[in-house]
């Protein structure tokens, strides 16, 4: 969880302004819908999160 708030703040938000709520909601589910499906992890062989989820799932 740490690192994804890491990845979070410094790939996503740092550099935004918001001017309500809903811009900044919709940016953060817009980053987990990246992080989960697009965005390639080195600690999981270069796959996404949801890519290792179903390759586990598959074995079990």
């Amino acid at each position: 969880m740490e690192r994804f708030f890491r990845s979070l703040k410094t790939e996503r938000l740092n550099h935004l302004s918001f001017t309500n709520h809903q811009s900044v909601v919709s940016e953060v589910e817009n980053y987990i819908q990246f992080y989960n499906y697009k965005r390639r992890h080195s600690g999981i062989d270069y796959m996404t999160p949801h890519q290792k989820y179903n390759e586990l799932n598959k074995v079990a």
